[in-house]
């Protein structure tokens, strides 16, 4: 594998060509700006909201992603977001309230970001890695360094296919703020996933409270030759 850090940007962000959208996600412009924004869930109840590549991946290989996130509706918020990958397919998308938009994807390894705390959660602010599109078991978590609801925080996913390593961090864009190694899981994701090739995206959900779910500044990043 090459030495950290050694990762060429993608000259354009995988949602263009445009993402394959399903449940209550949409694609917006953020005010003020040019910066597209996948709203995963736009504040109503029970909500369900997926965004993926339309692009497969070859999930044998390594990469790293990056996106900004923002929860956030009145003082108390439901339920969060996840990062997935899966072999499904670009229509894929699970249940609502603590499925986080992926209960049900059985392909899948999720990164959440949960803002609410169900019966198996260990609290309403933190992350998790989980298989099989099943919320309620994980494999690994953490209880998050920075608030996950009420302002936005950048996040850093990186897979290394050789070492089958999963590395999550978080940074909150507060002056000063230094990025956390939030979770370190042992996955091959070929292997978990069940295929060589699938997709990437968001899922999102609300329940009995809500929020607005928005992701922005996505890029994927892959090794240099």
């Amino acid at each position: 594998m090459n030495s950290p850090g050694a990762f060429a940007a993608d000259t354009e962000p995988p949602y263009n060509p445009p993402l394959s959208l399903n449940g209550t996600a949409s694609l917006m412009w953020r005010a003020g700006d040019d910066e597209r924004v996948i709203r995963l869930t736009d504040g109503g109840y029970r909500q369900a909201g997926s965004a993926w590549s339309t692009q497969p991946v070859d999930l044998t290989e390594s990469f790293e992603t990056r996106f900004t996130a923002h929860l956030r509706s009145g003082k108390t918020g439901a339920d969060g977001i996840a990062f997935v990958a899966q072999g499904q397919g670009p229509r894929a998308l699970g249940g609502w309230g603590g499925g986080l938009g992926y209960r049900g994807i059985r392909n899948s390894v999720a990164v959440e970001f949960d803002i609410y705390q169900n019966q198996p959660d260990p609290s309403g602010n933190h992350l998790a890695v989980s298989f099989s599109g099943n919320p309620d078991r994980h494999s690994s978590a953490a209880e998050s360094s920075i608030p996950l609801y009420g302002k936005p925080f950048q996040v850093r996913v990186r897979y290394d296919a050789d070492n089958w390593r999963l590395q999550v961090h978080v940074r909150a864009l507060t002056p000063g703020a230094t990025e956390e190694l939030m979770l370190d899981q042992e996955v091959s994701l070929s292997d978990r996933i069940g295929t060589t090739s699938g997709w990437i995206g968001f899922t999102g959900s609300t329940g009995h409270l809500t929020a607005r779910q928005d992701i922005y500044e996505w890029t994927v990043a892959t090794p240099q030759e």
